[in-house]
């Protein structure tokens, strides 16, 4: 299994970008989406530094708050 992070981007120079989610910062490769149409402000699917999926506003929100159920749950039994 493997999991993919919902980050929004906020630069693109070339095949990069810069993405944020959270405050966290990092800068991934826009490789693997060559023909997709993908600029400023979009969310994308981030997996091991390379952005594999272009998603919505809504997908994004709704995977953060999972992610933070899944979070509180891990505290809440650990």
């Amino acid at each position: 299994m493997c999991l993919a992070i919902p980050m929004q981007i906020t630069k693109i120079e070339g095949f990069n970008a810069h993405c944020v989610a959270k405050g966290i910062e990092r800068n991934v490769s826009l490789f693997l989406l060559q023909d997709e149409d993908i600029k400023e402000g979009d969310y994308l699917l981030i997996h091991v530094g390379y952005g594999i999926q272009k998603i919505n506003e809504a997908e994004a929100l709704t995977t953060w708050e999972l992610l933070d159920q899944m979070l509180v749950e891990d505290e809440l039994h650990a």
